[in-house]
This record gives structure tokens, sequence and C-alpha cells, in this order.
């Protein structure tokens, strides 16, 4: 079959990456006005890393600035069929934040504080009731518990991408996919267009959401985003009975892993200390698909979680998942323009939380491009602060796997 021109030639935003930074940064540029927006994907559109996704959401966040693009993250979605008149599927359920070693308790009891002046709404409870509200707890073991009423969860994490591009799409937003960009052309330091095998688009602001890609587009401009995608799993239960979908989810942060209900089983998954880096570039023809599965990693988080779950102890896995986070060396988000080259943004690096949080960079992004402002002070995830420290691709990757590695390990005073 012979490849198909473009059908458009001509935008005022190129999207790159049809995941849910894509997704929502795309669909909030045409919502607010940005005029003729494209996203392009070399694959078929919300089909590769955000569908491997847990699809939760987590008020309790490292800092103020994450804890209000959570906020804005689950007001987005909580609201969306309201706005749109599309529904987007979600589950409030409430989360349990608990630990059973003395320095994780510490741990948690310092970001609750810090949760709380920052907003998010908790009640400290016993081991008795974090077992009455979720009925698969045994609670017994628990020296830490805080029960976050707000936090939610998206059970099949695609439909939110699918419900980003029936409104974008309604909205006149353009999504084109199998079409792999091929290079920026920037002249005198600013974007001019995107090229593909199949022509080129042209265009004065392009948006870099290729996650696991990210650093192949960057370099396309010129520019270094410096993320290491890591493997991440999880797995789902065949069903158990008396597990409701409304059950609060569970963040054993001892244990570096999480629980919530899934398909009417359970969905496990965490933080191993050896994790696997990844190099899709390097790869051909990678796809998601290519991420191997090791049901050793999820056997892991069961056998250290099932004394407090015991439904986990013995249950059939109905699916096992294998994702991709695109890490950080620091553990945060990319999000905002270039300093290098104008026109160029970046929304990348997830570091574990960019699905959940993706629905608030995609506003905040689309609102600075549109208005020339971020909403709020975004600058702790500023995508230029590692242009002066010029770090290798060794420490990039040591780095991360340490970030990795450490997602809940409590930080020495």
């Amino acid at each position: 079959m012979e490849p198909q021109p473009l059908p458009v030639t001509e935008a005022d935003v190129v999207v790159i990456g049809a995941g849910a930074f894509g997704f929502s940064s795309a669909y909030q540029l045409t919502r607010l006005g940005a005029g003729r927006v494209v996203l392009i994907d070399q694959f078929e559109p919300g089909t590769q890393v955000s569908p491997k996704a847990a699809g939760l959401f987590k008020s309790i966040q490292a800092s103020e600035t994450k804890t209000r693009l959570s906020r804005l993250a689950m007001e987005i979605v909580q609201g969306f069929e309201a706005e749109t008149g599309i529904p987007m599927p979600h589950v409030r359920s409430g989360s349990i934040f608990c630990a059973r070693t003395p320095e994780h308790s510490s741990m948690i009891d310092a970001e609750a504080e810090d949760g709380r002046g920052w907003g998010v709404e908790m009640t400290r409870i016993d081991g008795a009731e974090a077992r009455r509200l979720t009925g698969f707890l045994d609670g017994r073991g628990l020296l830490a518990a805080y029960h976050v009423p707000g936090d939610m969860y998206i059970e099949e994490p695609k439909s939110m991408l699918m419900a980003y591009r029936q409104a974008g799409e309604k909205c006149g937003m353009r999504v084109i996919g199998h079409t792999p960009v091929t290079g920026i052309r920037v002249e005198q330091g600013e974007v001019k267009a995107v090229e593909t095998a199949v022509g080129e688009i042209l265009t004065p602001v392009v948006v870099d959401a290729a996650g696991v890609w990210s650093r192949r587009i960057g370099a396309m401009a010129g520019l270094h985003v410096m993320v290491q995608p890591m493997r991440h799993q999880l797995r789902i239960t065949a069903p158990i009975s008396s597990i409701a979908p409304d059950l609060p989810i569970v963040r054993m942060t001892d244990a570096s892993a999480y629980v919530r209900p899934a398909r009417g089983g359970l969905m496990v998954g965490g933080f191993e200390q050896d994790p696997m880096p990844m190099n899709p570039v390097a790869v051909p023809g990678f796809t998601i698909d290519h991420v191997p599965v090791d049901s050793r990693v999820t056997d892991h988080f069961v056998e250290i979680m099932k004394s407090e779950i015991p439904a986990l102890d013995g249950a059939a896995a109905q699916e096992e998942r294998a994702g991709l986070f695109t890490m950080t060396a620091d553990g945060r988000l990319m999000a905002g323009p270039s300093n290098q080259v104008r026109g160029f943004w970046i929304a990348t690096g997830c570091n574990g939380s960019g699905y959940s949080l993706s629905s608030a960079v995609g506003r905040a992004i689309a609102e600075w491009i549109i208005g020339g402002e971020p909403p709020f002070d975004l600058s702790y995830i500023d995508p230029n602060r590692f242009d002066r420290q010029g770090m290798s691709d060794q420490q990039l990757l040591d780095s991360t796997i340490w970030q990795y590695a450490n997602y809940y390990t409590p930080r020495q005073a």
C-alpha cells in the first residue's frame, strides 16, 4: 500500500505523542482556542504506554506543585462529562495510605502533615478502621494509616485517552496515527515545521509529549531531554468474592506497592529494588508489547503483602501487565517551554504519576502556550533544569534507577 500524504500541511500547534500527556494537551489547546491543533503519533493513537498504567490518582504528593496538579487533574476528570457530554468513567474510591515499619510510619506522618497544609482532606485511622473500610486489609500490622477520601482510579486507563480524543475531535482537533516524526525543522532558534516521511507540517509550536520516545524527539530539535524509560509491572487477579469496585486503593509504603479493585479482583503492583531500564530507540520496530513480563516481580509483591492482604494469597493471575515509566534524575516531571528553541515545549517525565497528572499538565501547558504564562508557579517541573548540569548517560541511568527503587524510601534527615 502506498503511503498516504499528510491530511494537513499547516498547524498552529503540533503535539507529538498520542498518550495521556499528548491527548490532554491537544484537547485543552483545541478547547481553549489555540487554532489548528494536530496530534501525531507513530502508532495507532492511544495504544502504547498509557493503557498499561495502573490508573491511580493520588492526593498526597511530594510537593505543593504536584499536589496542585493532582487536585486539578481530578477536578478535570470528575467534571469532564458535564463539560463535554463525553463520559470519562472513574471510581472515587478513596485510598488508604499506610505503613508497617517505624521508618515508613514517620515518613507518611510527615507527608500527611505537608498534604494537610496544601489542602488535602484526610483522616488518621487505626488498623481496625482500615479493615472496616477495605474489607481486604487485615489491619493488625499497620503502624500508621490515613484515609484519603478524595482519591480515585480509572478502571481501564485507555478510556481516558479515548474520551479526550472524542471530545477533542468534536472541537476540531486533528489526530494522525501511523506517522513517525522524522525531524523538527528549526531555523534561527525557532520551530518551523514537523517533518515526516510523507511530508511536513508547518508550525511555530511543537509539544514533545512522546513519552519514552521524548528524548529522540528533543534531539531532532537539538535538545537534550534527559529521561530514562524504566519497566513497571502489575498484576490483575481473577475475580475474588467480596471485592467491590468502590473499595479504597491501598498504598503500602514499606512494601513499595499498591493494591486496588480491578475487574472484580485486585490489581497489585510496585517498585522493585532492581528495576529494568530500557532504551526503546535502540530496538528496531519497538512497541510496548516488546517490554518483557516477568511474573517473579509481581510474585514478590504478593509475597510481601499477603499477610496484610490475605485475598492475594493464592489468587490466580488474570493479567500480567508491563509498561514503562519515563524517569528523570530527580523524580520530577518536565513540563514547560524550552529555553533554547523558541516554540518547543516539553511534557514528559512521568516518574510513576504521569498518567494521573496528565490532565492537569495538559491544561497548564495549553494555558501557558495561549496566554503566555503558566496558571501557577511551575518552576518545580521546569524542563530546562538539567541544561547546565552536563549529565552523562551513565549518571542519568544511575540516578533514575535510584529514583525508581526508592519511590517509597524514607529520606534521611
